[in-house]
């Protein structure tokens, strides 16, 4: 599991429903299974998302291998736009986060 920071002031934009509904706008499915919500698309099997306090943002995935590259790079662009949204923080500013933990 990966845990992401979300941007100060952020939260308000994905608490309660909204977080499925944004994972709906990306993804095109969601649903809700205790505090969790769960996804699929593209070469992602499953995606468990979840919320640790109004900071942190917990993100597990299953990922399916045998899928072709033109799939798995739609899979990749559609997750990184996913976290931008959830979290507020770009893939760089996510990187520098995450390394300075």
């Amino acid at each position: 599991m990966n845990q992401y920071d979300i941007k100060r002031g952020h939260f308000g934009n994905i608490e309660g429903d909204k977080l499925k509904n944004l994972m709906k706008d990306i993804f095109g499915n969601a649903k809700k299974d205790g505090d969790n919500f769960v996804s699929t698309y593209g070469a992602l099997d499953k995606l468990i998302v979840g919320f640790d306090g109004k900071k942190k943002l917990n993100v597990e995935t299953v990922m399916n291998p045998n899928v072709d590259n033109d799939v798995a790079s739609d899979t990749i662009k559609q997750y990184n736009d996913f976290l931008l949204r959830a979290t507020g923080f770009t893939s760089k500013e996510r990187k520098k986060r995450a390394n300075k933990a």
